[in-house]
């Protein structure tokens, strides 16, 4: 049994500003040995009919794995005569702020960092006799790998390893690695081991999947292989027969699927353990290896890096922060709220899932906590929060070809509703005459717009932190008196409305003006995520606090969709939906599931409430406006996890700082934009201008006009082109603020307007193949090296467009680079000049209202794109 510990530093006000990184498991690293008796010395095994392992026994012993179709390229290989399957069990600790989480492993019990493989065979059928005659070492109890799994979703034939993972201190022959035979050894007190199983099967005609799970640990046996030198794993100093006695504060043992000890978080709590308490690891690591020049992409929506060769990637849901590691932001945001900051590795939307420069990828199945070790050279180390993992190995010739299998099976958007891509989506708030007055000025500069984004249409209270959103999803018709008839003018001129809702609810008791009381509603059905009493959680947010809905209940869906229901019937045809990253891990759900594997699952099921509700809106349509693309709702969302590109239809970055810093601001937007990309997020977007602003008395950082303005630039070269107001709208720039800004404005939209039908084309393919709209160069010139460098600097818009942005402030022209692998000629858009060597690096002028930005020479696409700018006046 492991100990979970929670930390709650909500109203933690003074804090250190520059808090040190969680500390975690340390890299684990082990012998591995084979049996020579059982397992044979050199031999192919087929995987399905298009996939083989290869088990060889030079240098130690190692396993590749390969597809037919390229016999010579591992697409998956151990490291010879190291452990590739280890485990641990140790204590988590769970700090948590507001969003905000900080997981660290604290006392590590047991490491078995050595491994035996006993016998590999395949299996055309589930093997119960095989499964005994493999598990008849284990002492009685232990469950087997078919008992545990009832091999659900193996696809026969299967190939299966098992042996044995072990540790000890002792041994009377010395062995590094490779075959043994008979072989015993002493110990100080009882020797730890555990049986171990590893699956492969084939998935479908490119991917090959994998399970691993870890029995266990077993203390008695007495002659069990364990021959090679153990040595002593320094960083973890533990005796078996010692296991630390700690004082123990008061705790509460909750049910849960992997055995742990919920601890109270009131005070520094410690917990007393016992050998016989061990009884399952909460830790496997799956080791393998790399090449030393290989460039690792993915991992979900991440902002400050592309390449994560060298780094270690927690996958874990939560608050982007506030700086990320730029300063002074992050330092004061540190200070007053306990580790809002983030840095470089927080997110709202990760993923257990990569592919490299040498078309190797690889993802992880679930929901549990895992980090990918990525800081050795050679190998890789995945550190999984549980004692079994479940993924997949994908098989692709180029990067699109791997993002195509890969989405092929966690699933695609639909196609957006037209209507959404077409025009500006102008973020407001101040209600009815505040839009109106805007609206008279966009129809003056003649802005193609799509929608008004109305976030504060359920209306606002005055705070000690400044005016904030009533959670009661419902007009407010004071703020927006003619609700009704504000919808159809829009409508009338092609314009639709949207909102704003979240799945948390705040108490309106002292709302003056409200119909339904949400929140008193979902209480009342019982349908709100519930604390260790049993009671609503409230969850901290700024300066109130709210209801979370537990989203496993299976009254909930029906609920909020009947929420939905009464907005859209008022005429509304889109919606942020916020939020999703904050469930609390101490929370008690209704599916009473472990609440650390919950917390990156609950953005997927808050995804999928709202599409659900959009498809069966959607068929209860009849007739032509069923059928009718204009008549399609759509939501957006900042959110997620590995499978949210099946449920999100459209997606925003959070957040980012009104700034130019590069690892929260407009840099920071391009690099969300493009490895979310390459992680199956086809549709994704920023608000133009960024949205946090700060006006404290020595930190200051407000929206300016420039940053405004090249971020409109920005933004027209993405899916969707939306403005915000920011947390702060008196302190920033706006479009809307003078002539100039609006001039811009209305330029920036009608360049965004320009490639709409290349942008239908690209929203089609996302829908088939999953292929993103906005795409790094990786995607189309992986073999070229420089390439391989560039984060945020340039981006395709599918494969005809090269968008150079500016990025710095002052800045009048940049550097583009043109990559090797095109045949024609890179042609700049605005004076016409092409550039035909390949490799070559080119300064281009770049004054504001001219953004660099290059179309392949001879294409249609390009051609058309250029036609559309003269059409529209701006070229």
């Amino acid at each position: 049994m492991g100990t979970l510990k929670i930390t709650k530093k909500h109203h933690k006000h003074l804090n250190n500003p520059f808090p040190s990184t969680p500390r975690s498991l340390p890299f684990i690293q082990g012998r591995l040995l084979f049996n020579s008796q059982t397992v044979p010395p050199n031999k192919i095994f087929s995987v399905g009919k298009d996939f083989q392992l290869l088990w060889s026994i030079k240098n130690g012993g190692s396993l590749s794995i390969y597809h037919q179709s390229q016999p010579t390229k591992a697409l998956w290989s151990t490291i010879p005569g190291q452990a590739f399957v280890t485990a641990a069990l140790c204590e988590t600790e769970v700090e948590e702020s507001r969003g905000s989480f900080a997981i660290k492993d604290r006392n590590v019990y047991l490491v078995c960092d050595h491994q035996t493989i006993e016998d590999i065979r395949v299996i055309s059928e589930p093997d119960h006799h095989f499964d005994q005659e493999n598990d008849h070492d284990l002492s009685s109890g232990n469950m087997s790998f078919a008992q545990k799994n009832d091999w659900k979703d193996t696809q026969f034939p299967a190939l299966v390893i098992t042996g044995w993972l072990f540790s000890n201190r002792r041994k009377k022959r010395h062995q590094e690695s490779g075959i043994y035979k008979d072989i015993q050894f002493e110990t100080r007190g009882p020797p730890t081991c555990a049986r171990y199983w590893v699956l492969f099967d084939q998935k479908n005609n490119n991917q090959i999947g994998f399970q691993v799970r870890v029995g266990p640990p077993n203390f008695e046996f007495q002659q069990r292989i364990s021959p090679t030198p153990l040595g002593r794993h320094r960083r973890l100093r533990w005796k078996l027969g010692k296991i630390r006695r700690r004082k123990l504060g008061w705790y509460r043992f909750f049910t849960r699927s992997r055995g742990f000890v919920a601890v109270s978080s009131s005070s520094e709590e410690e917990m007393e353990m016992k050998s016989a308490e061990l009884t399952e690891f909460n830790r496997v690591c799956i080791t393998y290896s790399s090449e030393g020049n290989e460039r690792f992409y993915g991992f979900g929506e991440q902002f400050s890096h592309m390449d994560f060769k060298g780094k270690r990637v927690p996958i874990f849901v939560q608050e982007q922060g506030i700086g990320r590691g730029d300063q002074p932001i992050t330092f004061a945001a540190n200070l007053v709220s306990y580790r809002a900051g983030g840095d470089w590795s927080t997110t709202y939307a990760p993923s257990p899932f990569y592919m490299t420069s040498k078309m190797r990828s690889l993802y992880l199945e679930g929901y549990d906590y895992s980090v990918f070790d990525m800081t050795r050279h050679d190998r890789v180390q995945i550190q999984i929060q549980s004692n079994s993992v479940r993924g997949r190995i994908l098989n692709g010739n180029s990067p699109s070809e791997i993002i195509e299998n890969f989405t092929e099976t966690i699933g695609r958007p639909p196609e957006l509703p037209k209507w959404i891509i077409s025009g500006a989506v102008v973020g407001m708030q101040g209600g009815t005459e505040a839009v109106r007055r805007v609206w008279d000025e966009l129809k003056d500069h003649k802005v193609p717009v799509s929608a008004f984004w109305l976030q504060d249409w359920v209306g606002q209270r005055e705070t000690m932190i400044g005016s904030q959103l009533w959670w009661n999803w419902e007009v407010d018709t004071t703020r927006y008196h003619g609700w009704q008839q504000l919808i159809n003018d829009l409508g009338a001129k092609n314009i639709n409305v949207m909102t704003y809702c979240n799945p948390c609810l705040a108490p309106t008791d002292e709302k003056p003006n409200q119909r339904r009381n949400l929140f008193e509603e979902a209480k009342k059905l019982d349908i709100l995520v519930k604390d260790k009493y049993g009671e609503p959680y409230m969850v901290p947010n700024t300066a109130f606090d709210v209801g979370m809905l537990d989203l496993t209940h299976p009254d909930t869906a029906a609920w909020f969709k009947q929420v939905l229901q009464e907005m859209v019937d008022d005429g509304v045809k889109g919606w942020m939906a916020d939020f999703g990253e904050g469930l609390p891990v101490d929370a008690t759900l209704y599916s009473g599931e472990d609440p650390i594997s919950a917390h990156n699952r609950y953005p997927e099921l808050w995804a999928q409430i709202n599409r659900e509700f959009v498809e069966e809106w959607k068929s209860g349509r009849a007739g032509k406006e069923r059928e009718d693309p204009e008549e399609a709702l759509v939501f957006f969302m900042r959110a997620g996890f590995r499978d949210s590109p099946k449920w999100g239809m459209l997606f925003w970055e959070g957040d980012q700082m009104v700034s130019w810093q590069a690892n929260d601001g407009i840099k920071s937007s391009v690099v969300g934009l493009l490895s979310s990309g390459i992680s199956g997020y086809a549709f994704n977007h920023s608000d133009i201008g960024g949205y946090c602003a700060v006006n404290l008395p020595f930190i200051k950082y407000h929206r300016s006009e420039e940053l405004l303005m090249r971020w409109m630039e920005l933004n027209a070269f993405t899916t969707v082109f939306r403005t915000h107001e920011g947390n702060k709208p008196s302190c920033n720039s706006q479009f809307y603020s003078n002539h100039k800004t609006l001039s811009h404005f209305a330029r920036c939209a009608k360049l965004y307007k320009a490639w709409y039908f290349y942008r239908i084309q690209l929203v089609k393919e996302a829908a088939r193949k999953g292929l993103p709209v906005c795409r790094h160069l990786f995607l189309h010139y992986p073999n070229d090296r420089n390439v391989h460098s560039l984060s945020y600097q340039q981006f395709l818009i599918g494969t005809e467009i090269l968008v150079v942005p500016v990025l710095d402030k002052g800045k009048k022209n940049v550097k583009a680079y043109f990559p090797e692998g095109e045949t024609c000629s890179w042609q700049h858009i605005w004076s016409g000049k092409l550039f035909k060597e390949q490799g070559s690096e080119a300064w281009v002028e770049a004054p504001v209202g001219y953004p660099p930005v290059f179309i392949k020479a001879g294409s249609t696409v390009g051609e058309t794109f250029v036609e559309n700018l003269r059409n529209f006046g701006i070229l």
